[in-house]
């Protein structure tokens, strides 16, 4: 399977979301053989990364997909063995708060329970690895502070953010206690056109996509209100690659550094169309959660310091890029429908 020792390996789980996608890129743009853990199921669902292999400037790059579930051990000491990767990057997980609620079980294990597991495969593997753990700024909750750093307390308000934690805290013991060199990346809401359809965002922008298509007539959102710290996914997948290439682990926020409510982005992804958000968008009960988390803005310090990192593209650059994007999904031309002075950028 390998196409020589001098390749440095990558294993990802959760390779088939949003992350993952750009995570995988990025990494076989660096010369890495990647590596991805997805779940057996009736149907694929790798419509994400199906591009790495039929795109030409992608296709001969070392690729490798292998069956296993954050929920069995034996699959993930199977795969840790057979691969032998240099870094572990574990982004895989029930990831939707609101589902969380529904499914806190599942959630607990996978979020959790899945972290742990991985963690114990890394203790005794008889190579060096480098562990990278996918932690959420939800964590935070209702935090006392107005930004949240890593210092911040964290309040959990989920069965999600719970999990998180969790799997936060077990990464930052593995590291003390076993001296792992595992890192903590705390990300703040990070969107793209590949982020999945049930969330907000993403639910804005497909829903004018549709309603523009003449196949819907409304978009149904909940708390309006809620704000968040909104960045664009391959910018803070970058910040993974960056933690592991460190030479001691640490732990890091990765943000903007503001604000924005939910409709401010309504307001924004319909400017864009020459549109008035409230002539079709109605609130639905249904899709506020039983504990909200008003507002999460991150405080990016450290990884400006430490890791070089810092937020390139704008709240206005990202509306822009996903509502041109889902536009073309949905047949129409970007172009023809943005107003004057928003360009559709490409994602």
């Amino acid at each position: 399977m390998r196409r020589g020792r001098d390749l440095k390996r990558a294993l990802i789980t959760g390779i088939t979301g949003q992350d993952g996608s750009y995570l995988t890129e990025l990494l076989l743009d660096k010369g890495y053989e990647v590596h991805g853990l997805i779940r057996r199921s009736s149907t694929f669902n790798t419509s994400r990364i199906d591009h790495l292999y039929s795109d030409p400037h992608h296709a001969d790059r070392p690729l490798f997909l292998h069956y296993g579930d954050l929920s069995d051990s034996s699959s993930l000491i199977n795969t840790l063995n057979q691969v032998r990767p240099d870094e572990v990057y574990n982004l895989g997980a029930q990831s939707h708060v609101k589902v969380s609620f529904e499914m806190p079980e599942f959630t607990a294990d996978t979020a959790g329970m899945g972290c742990l597991r991985i963690l114990e495969a890394v203790r005794y593997a008889d190579w060096p690895i480098r562990f990278y753990q996918a932690g959420s700024s939800e964590m935070f909750g209702q935090a006392a502070e107005p930004t949240q750093s890593e210092q911040t307390r964290f309040q959990p308000r989920s069965p999600y953010a719970v999990s998180k934690v969790f799997a936060h805290w077990m990464t930052a013991h593995y590291r003390e206690a076993y001296g792992l060199f595992a890192c903590n990346g705390i990300l703040f809401n990070h969107e793209s056109p590949r982020r999945g359809p049930t969330f907000v965002t993403r639910k804005v922008t497909r829903g004018i996509a549709a309603i523009l298509a003449g196949r819907e007539q409304k978009l149904y959102l909940g708390n309006l209100d809620a704000k968040r710290d909104w960045g664009y996914a391959p910018e803070y997948v970058e910040a993974m690659w960056q933690m592991l290439q460190q030479e001691a682990p640490d732990d890091y926020v990765i943000a903007t550094g503001e604000t924005h409510s939910v409709r401010e982005f309504v307001e924004e992804a319909f400017r864009l169309v020459g549109h008035e958000w409230q002539d079709y968008v109605e609130i639905d009960r249904r899709y506020f959660r039983p504990t909200e988390v008003d507002q999460l803005q991150g405080d990016p310090s450290k990884a400006r310091d430490s890791l070089g990192w810092r937020a390139r593209t704008t709240f206005h650059q990202l509306v822009q890029i996903m509502v041109a994007a889902d536009l073309r999904d949905a047949g129409l031309d970007p172009d023809a429908l943005m107003t004057a002075g928003a360009t559709a950028v490409q994602p």
